[in-house]
């Protein structure tokens, strides 16, 4: 079927130009419809499903266990050099057994192909006709074990290769390994779900591989770098791009992999060395660790001259920089507040020069991680510090013979407010938003922000000047500025400043809703504000409720009540509202169930752009019914507003048959709604809907 190789191509395309390339040319939303529209072909005709479908990259069902398999060319290690002088003698070496003299200086005309040696998992590639057919660990060298399924979950891996003149055999082999960002998200997913967490990103991306559910396997980040081609056919060997190793990994561009861009080509041994120094200086910047770089003779014919001597070849060799962990001595740990109130201890280290940086101190990232840890006081930990990530504590290595056990302080180091951790939950809080300074910007640009209430002009960039220059150390000072004094800042003006004064007078007048939102209360959203609102009716009320009280209103269970409560009971927090109060800020009063809520215990989602109303009003208008307003569609969504230009959203609806309705029907519905008429008119199957359904079904063309 022609429009399923169409899909393919595109899909594979975009897929490589994402995670090889890094140069996108669809957006998520173009990638995700075709491929839906793929899976939704594959489906009615299963026939043409392929291995190399872009479908094909999901887990499969667990395995019982792990073929083993036995390596057509040994996968060998190499010998190390750890400075360079061992780095000159390589290279003398081999120009002695090439026969190019026994001076220091004989393989100056020599050519290396030098790249970073990522701090992975060797896996090698079996290509046949082009398709990927196996996947193998290194193990011993000798046989390892078939991982195929999991690493096909891998995007970086090209099931099929790209171009027409494919060989009909090549062996690839490279690096699976977890960048930075990866490994943190990873390990913060961890902690967040009570789930492991992993020392290292090697750990991290060797234990993903060697699970036997490739569904774990899919959902981590791994990634994949070629740096060798094992075997391959003759005449592709026989080809100008086969003389040399860096020839074959330009091929293998072309092919679809990846490959460092930062392999060089150099000459001779000061070239290597200039190599090494240079990616020395790189290291702390690459995305990913590296532990040092390979070195290969580049010219494959005088490779094959030199030959392999016990379980290492003559023609490469691996240099190594400093380790990235060291061990040293827990003195005292330091509690820091983060800009939303999270309590990071820092461990305080007697100190180390690791990877060539010398730490003093170190993350623990959070209490249960201090737990995990039984780390203490005077204990002798191992540090780890890999690029620009912040050094962390990995393990104990042995324990003190005077241990004192890390506690929470009783309260916020910054601003003395309580500190706040629920039952459950990882991360401990400080509990002053309003005042404490550690959370003044993100508390300022919370407050300010256009749901909120929706100061125009002041910015993230003005806010952080206010901050630093102390004219604005709570939300009610924001009220006291003066249109001279903002008139002085940079890039400013006196307009300017005038308009920020306007729009905050302007902002005074508000609703219940939108001040409670703008408090900043942990887990209180837009929908939860605006039911606060219309449960309490007013700031008094809702200020003197308890946690029972609390837990009564719509969508609040224990854990929401229990952070309302506590941001209520701190003295600092009343001393700000009563401040922001004196400034005149108000609203008209609330009567409790005055609107009718025809859409209570529903869910609705707004997709595309409308033109009678923003979305925010839409949705605004949909909670004051009593619906929950979602951002993604299910089997449970009451009903989907579909604006112009509504993407997969509408596509997902129409697949599960919920009601869709156009922005006029929208509109007329709301009036009705809100007038009291009854909300269990709506079919599933009206003009509407249909209309809706007849464009999407005309705009996704027809089965091929």
């Amino acid at each position: 079927m022609e429009e399923v190789a169409q899909l393919h191509r595109e899909l594979l395309e975009a897929s490589h130009r994402y995670y090889v390339l890094d140069d996108p040319t669809l957006t998520d939303a173009d990638y995700d419809t075709r491929l839906r529209r793929l899976e939704a072909l594959e489906a009615k005709y299963p026939q043409l499903i392929t291995s190399e479908s872009p479908t094909q990259r999901v887990g499969a069902a667990p395995a019982s266990g792990f073929e083993e398999v036995q390596h057509a060319v040994p996968m060998l290690s190499l010998n190390n050099a750890f400075d360079d002088d061992e780095l000159r003698a390589f290279v003398q070496r081999a120009a002695k057994t090439l026969e190019l003299g026994d001076a220091q200086d004989a393989g100056d005309e020599l050519s290396f192909c030098c790249e970073p040696k990522l701090d992975g998992l060797a896996v090698s590639l079996i290509y046949e006709n082009g398709v990927l057919v196996q996947g193998v660990t290194r193990g011993d060298g000798r046989t390892g074990e078939g991982i195929t399924t999991n690493l096909r979950t891998i995007r970086s891996i090209p099931l099929k290769l790209r171009g027409d003149d494919l060989p009909e055999l090549l062996e690839v082999r490279g690096e699976v390994y977890m960048s930075h960002a990866g490994f943190e998200a990873l390990n913060a997913r961890g902690r967040d779900e009570d789930g492991k967490v992993f020392a290292n990103p090697r750990n991290a991306a060797a234990g993903s591989l060697r699970q036997l559910d490739s569904n774990i396997a899919a959902s981590r980040p791994l990634e994949f770098c070629a740096y060798q081609v094992a075997r391959v056919d003759d005449a592709l060997l026989a080809s100008e791009a086969g003389q040399n190793h860096s020839g074959l990994m330009a091929l293998l561009n072309d092919y679809g992999f990846r490959t460092s861009p930062q392999l060089e080509v150099v000459r001779g041994a000061q070239g290597i060395i200039d190599y090494t120094r240079r990616l020395g200086e790189q290291r702390d910047g690459l995305d990913h660790d590296i532990d040092g770089a390979v070195i290969k003779l580049d010219a494959l014919r005088l490779q094959r001259e030199l030959g392999f001597v016990a379980r290492a070849p003559r023609w490469a060799i691996a240099y190594k920089y400093p380790a990235q962990e060291q061990e040293t001595t827990l003195e005292g740990v330091d509690f820091q507040v983060g800009r939303t109130g999270a309590l990071t201890p820092v461990a305080r280290l007697a100190p180390v020069q690791v990877a060539g940086v010398v730490v003093s101190n170190a993350t623990l990232h959070n209490m249960d991680e201090v737990e995990r840890l039984g780390v203490q006081i005077g204990d002798s930990v191992i540090i780890r510090r890999a690029g620009d990530v912040i050094p962390q504590v990995v393990r104990v290595a042995s324990e003190g013979a005077s241990r004192e056990a890390i506690v929470l302080p009783d309260g916020c180091p910054v601003c003395g407010s309580e500190i706040e951790r629920l039952e459950g939950e990882v991360v401990a809080r400080c509990a002053g938003g309003l005042i404490c300074a550690a959370q003044r910007k993100e508390a300022l640009k919370h407050f300010s922000s256009r749901k909120a209430l929706d100061v125009d002009g002041l910015g993230e960039k003005l806010i952080e000047q206010l901050i630093e220059r102390e004219l604005v150390k709570t939300p009610a000072d924001l009220f006291h500025l003066e249109a001279a004094t903002l008139a002085e800042l940079p890039r400013m003006g006196e307009k300017s400043a005038a308009n920020l004064v306007a729009s905050l007078d302007k902002s005074r007048n508000t609703t219940l809703a939108r001040f409670i939102y703008a408090l900043g209360i942990r887990e209180v959203g837009e929908a939860t504000a605006a039911n606060l609102a219309t449960h309490f009716g007013t700031l008094e009320a809702l200020r003197a409720a308890d946690q029972a009280a609390l837990e009564a209103v719509e969508d609040v269970g224990p854990i929401v009540a229990a952070h309302i409560h506590t941001f209520f009971q701190q003295p600092t927090n009343n001393e700000t509202l009563e401040a922001l109060l004196a400034c005149g800020l108000s609203w008209e009063e609330v009567e409790i169930g005055e609107r009718p809520q025809p859409l209570a215990g529903q869910t609705w989602v707004l997709t595309g752009s409308l033109d009678s109303m923003t979305r925010d009003e839409g949705k605004a208008r949909l909670q004051a019914l009593g619906a929950k307003v979602a951002g993604s569609v299910s089997k449970k969504t009451a009903g989907v507003v579909a604006g112009e230009a509504a993407g997969s959203k509408l596509e997902k609806a129409m697949q599960l048959g919920l009601t869709v309705l156009d922005e006029e029907t929208f509109v007329k519905r709301l009036a009705e709604w809100e007038s009291g008429a009854d909300a269990q008119q709506d079919n599933p199957q009206d003009s509407a809907q249909a209309n809706v359904q007849d464009s999407a079904q005309d705009s996704a063309g027809e089965d091929a």
